[in-house]
Parts: C-alpha cells; sequence; structure tokens
C-alpha cells in the first residue's frame, strides 16, 4: 500500500503493509526517536503528533496517515535540545527512553495551553509514563522550559 503524508514538514511517500503500525513504519524509515514501549497505547514512549495532536503511534495504523502530517522528535530538533537541557537540570531525565515522547506531548502542550499551572501540567502528560525519575522533578523542568516557577 502506498500513503503520502507530511513528515516533519516535508511531503513523503512510502511503501508500507497495510496492518503495519505508524511506530513500526517510521522505525523501519529510519526514525528511531520514536521509542518502542508497551505496545498498547499505555506508556507514551511512541508519542508523535497527528495533525497537530499527540497520538501514541504504536496504535495507529500506518495506512491512517495518508493525506495528513505527522512530526516526531527528529522534526523539532531545538525544542527536543531545549526540553532535554531542562529535563537534565532538574535531574528528571535519567536514561532518557521516554524524552521523545514527553517531547512531542510538550510541544502539543505548548499550543494548547497558555501558561498551563502543575495540575494542567500533570493531566496533559498523565500518558507519558517514567520509571526513572519522580514526575515533580519533570513538572519542575517542564514549568521552568515553559518560563515560570512552579
Amino acid at each position: 500500500m502506498t500513503i503520502t503524508f507530511e513528515l516533519n514538514g516535508k511531503t513523503t511517500t512510502w511503501e508500507i503493509d497495510p496492518v503495519e503500525t505508524l511506530l513500526h513504519a517510521l522505525r523501519r524509515h529510519g526514525l528511531t526517536g520514536v521509542k518502542e514501549g508497551c505496545d498498547t497505547a499505555s506508556c507514551g514512549v511512541c508519542t508523535v503528533l497527528l495533525d497537530g495532536k499527540p497520538v501514541p503511534s504504536c496504535a495507529v495504523p500506518a495506512g491512517r496517515v495518508d493525506g495528513h502530517a505527522v512530526l516526531t522528535v527528529e522534526g523539532v530538533p531545538a525544542k527536543a535540545r531545549a526540553i532535554g537541557e531542562a529535563l537534565a537540570d532538574e535531574g528528571a531525565d535519567q536514561c532518557g527512553y521516554c524524552a521523545p515522547g514527553l517531547v512531542m506531548s510538550l510541544v502539543a502542550m505548548e499550543k494548547e495551553l497558555d501558561q498551563p499551572d502543575d495540575r494542567e501540567i500533570a493531566s496533559y502528560l498523565a500518558g507519558n509514563m517514567c520509571r526513572c525519575s519522580g514526575y515533580a522533578s519533570q513538572t519542575r523542568a517542564i514549568r521552568k522550559y515553559l518560563g515560570g516557577e512552579s
């Protein structure tokens, strides 16, 4: 099956297996910033933006993105670096496995929420699991990244 879609701002055409997930298609095409975690849409490590909304790429059939826009962590290098530095400064990024999905959720949150408080941040990022660090340090890092202290 052939799909044509916007990937990180560029028109892209891929041949995919009709039953392939977006996660597996992205990784097969070298976008390894999209991590594979639970494969049940529960952990958030595979989060990408589909038409600007965060989605777990493990739960999206690749064929569904035909004619749509997909943004991965590879498409936001400056934001990823800035968010990663904020996480590291607060000790909130230990192994880093969850970071790409967290970055993409935060990119979407920035567009949707204006100066969110800690409760709104926690609610928005509820689908992003981290097994290494506490969520308090992530929240502190996000507040600092967004330009406000908690």
